[in-house]
């Protein structure tokens, strides 16, 4: 007699013969190789479906008679069989098996086929969401969902994508605090530690929720401001803030040389590239009705990492970032011992402010102003351009919006003065430029939480940023791998093994 496994094999071989026979006359017909490829893959996903039938079958219907003894109880069989649904990148199964339990209509205590095949929580497999959300933490879940139905024919809707987003998130900080760090062996001899905020379009923000419930907002859970309008408007935001931790190797430079790399745009060849690059993101949430305040999160998380990779506190350690007094704060808290420096990229912007209320846009004046005086902070004449900025006021009878400017100017160099010794920076091989963590906040946030229409629920949002991080850091693999194995224990206790190894 021809058993379930052995029928399935049969249609498995006779699909075969049949994609055998499409490629015989798809020769006769002088098809294109592309015509062919098209032919082929949905006939192949069908015979793999029917194999993975096959391999289900192999393992019975987890019948281990009438009564089971598991964990110290007694167990009954259940009379009849109940399905299982499951998708997998092939296709849709449904596995009938027995379940082990008190009676019929209570809860299933124990099912023996799903520990032997070693079946998710859900009805996805692990392979579906892994291929679906390596989709989603780049581009939109509605975008997601067609790709991945253009391809494999599978219909998941965006409702479980974005279900199936939050529930592996969960496991992104158990991940992070066990697996996920960087070899501290292969780090450069500067540590460089790099915060900043970026803001994400909520449905309702954080700080709504928390004046309903007479909770004090903190800073960090702040929302775009006031004159944006309600909850429903486009621009209403929260904060995100965005962490990096990297090493970098010594790059001596001179002044002049970083000018002609920012205004001449003559980028330097031998420039160190970071090493163990670590992006991550926060945004202030509930936790059991507590808030926990993203930045001071962030920096103790990146205070931990920082610890991990120089326990000894052997190498030196940077702290680049712009003007926020939070975070400058946050770092007088957090990295006591490191080399603050404001991103020179912030101190030109308002270089180029500054210039624009004297001389016209884009005119050869204007730059040179500029240049002039971007050499001047790199030579670490920090108080010169300040009395500089000073005179201009009555010299050029400065009124209104631009005297606002440049007073607005010299009030923040005059509070970053401390983190602006860029001549110390450049003789010691420091980085001076925020580029990691400003493109981290646009690629990282701005490109996938700011699309056309995006709006995001807070506990959404931050799932998002987690897994994206873990993407972005190059840990994908590793974490679905964990996320699995996770799972499984939790499920299957001592027998996760044995149906991890099937």
């Amino acid at each position: 007699m021809i058993t379930a496994k052995e029928m399935e094999l049969c249609k498995a071989q006779a699909q075969f013969q049949k994609m055998c026979e499409f490629l015989r006359q798809a020769a006769e017909e002088g098809q294109r190789l592309d015509q062919v490829e098209r032919g082929l893959f949905p006939q192949a996903m069908e015979m793999c479906l029917r194999m993975l039938q096959a391999f289900v079958e192999a393992h019975g219907d987890g019948d281990e008679g009438p009564e089971l003894e598991v964990a110290g109880r007694t167990l009954q069989r259940l009379e009849q069989l109940h399905d299982k649904r499951y998708l997998s990148i092939f296709g849709e199964l449904l596995i009938a098996r027995y379940v082990y339990g008190t009676r019929e209509g209570q809860a299933h205590e124990w099912i023996p086929l799903d520990a032997a095949l070693g079946l998710p929580a859900g009805d996805n497999s692990y392979v579906l969401e892994d291929w679906l959300q390596r989709l989603c933490v780049k581009e939109a879940f509605g975008e997601s969902v067609t790709d991945l139905r253009a391809w494999l024919g599978t219909t998941v809707s965006v409702r479980t994508a974005e279900r199936m987003n939050r529930d592996m998130a969960q496991y992104s900080e158990g991940y992070r605090v066990n697996q996920g760090l960087p070899a501290p062996d292969k780090d450069e001899a500067i540590l460089v530690v790099s915060g900043d905020g970026k803001g994400v379009p909520m449905r309702r923000p954080l700080a709504e929720r928390l004046a309903e419930e007479g909770i004090p907002v903190p800073r960090s859970s702040a929302s775009s401001p006031p004159d944006q309008g309600d909850s429903s408007h486009p621009g209403k935001k929260q904060m995100a803030y965005v962490g990096a931790v990297y090493s970098i190797a010594p790059y001596v430079r001179t002044a002049e040389e970083v000018v002609d790399e920012v205004c001449r745009r003559k980028r330097a060849p031998e420039r160190p590239r970071p090493v163990q690059k670590h992006l991550w993101a926060e945004m202030t949430h509930l936790r059991e009705g507590e808030v926990w305040p993203a930045a001071p999160w962030l920096f103790l998380d990146m205070a931990v990492e920082c610890h991990q990779r120089d326990p000894n506190r052997q190498k030196t350690l940077v702290c680049l970032m712009d003007g926020e007094r939070q975070l400058w704060n946050l770092q007088a808290e957090w990295f006591e011992r490191a080399v603050g420096i404001l991103d020179l990229f912030h101190a030109l912007e308002r270089l180029w402010d500054v210039s624009h209320c004297v001389h016209a846009e884009k005119s050869p004046a204007a730059s040179a102003f500029v240049t002039h005086h971007l050499r001047m902070l790199l030579e670490g004449k920090v108080g010169y351009v300040i009395r500089e900025f000073r005179r201009l006021i009555p010299k050029h009878d400065l009124k209104g919006e631009k005297k606002k400017t440049v007073q607005s100017v010299i009030t923040y160099y005059d509070h970053n003065r401390e983190h602006m010794r860029y001549d110390e920076y450049l003789a010691a091989g420091y980085p001076i430029a925020s580029g990691v963590i400003e493109g981290a906040c646009h690629h990282f946030v701005k490109d996938r939480m700011e699309g056309a229409g995006m709006r995001w629920e807070l506990e959404g949002a931050q799932a998002m940023l987690s897994l994206r991080a873990i993407y972005l850091n190059g840990q994908w693999d590793d974490f679905i791998a964990y996320r699995t194995a996770k799972e499984q224990v939790s499920l299957y206790g001592e027998h996760a093994q044995t149906a991890l190894a099937v």
